[in-house]
């Protein structure tokens, strides 16, 4: 069983138009995971915080592009790779649930509760199966 599932891109931290010592982090390959920090670790911590919500649950992930071909691009910036474990972090997100009420037969809820099967859980499971999601 897979317990990790580390990925890495390069991150650009740049402290153009901020305040003296606060950095601006972006990833080319991922658009919409941006952050910031005042400092190099913070700036580091939240990047890798914006980098996990963008992937976590990515179906397909992008491809990095060379650590070099940034530095070129961004000769005045701090670029740097930034890791992230996904699974860890797809462990971190607390989505959002709503409850339902249903009904079903009582003899098959009785039967359930004697096997202590978990209504919600497989609720969710099989809605997800029938969605394809």
């Amino acid at each position: 069983m897979v317990h990790t599932r580390y990925v890495a891109y390069p991150a650009i931290l740049d402290d153009k138009g901020n305040d003296p010592g606060t950095y601006t982090v972006t990833f080319p390959d991922v658009p919409g995971a941006i952050s910031q920090g005042t400092g190099i670790p913070e700036a580091l911590a939240n990047g890798a915080e914006a980098l996990e919500l963008m992937l976590y649950d990515a179906k397909e992930l992008p491809a990095a592009t060379k650590l070099s071909d940034v530095k070129t691009v961004n000769p005045e910036a701090i670029v740097s790779y930034i890791m992230v474990d996904l699974i860890a972090a797809a462990k971190k997100v607390k989505l959002p649930v709503v409850r339902k009420n249903t009904t079903i037969p009582v003899d098959l809820a009785e039967k359930a509760e004697e096997a202590g099967i978990n209504f919600s859980a497989t609720l969710t499971e099989a809605l997800k199966v029938k969605l394809g999601v």
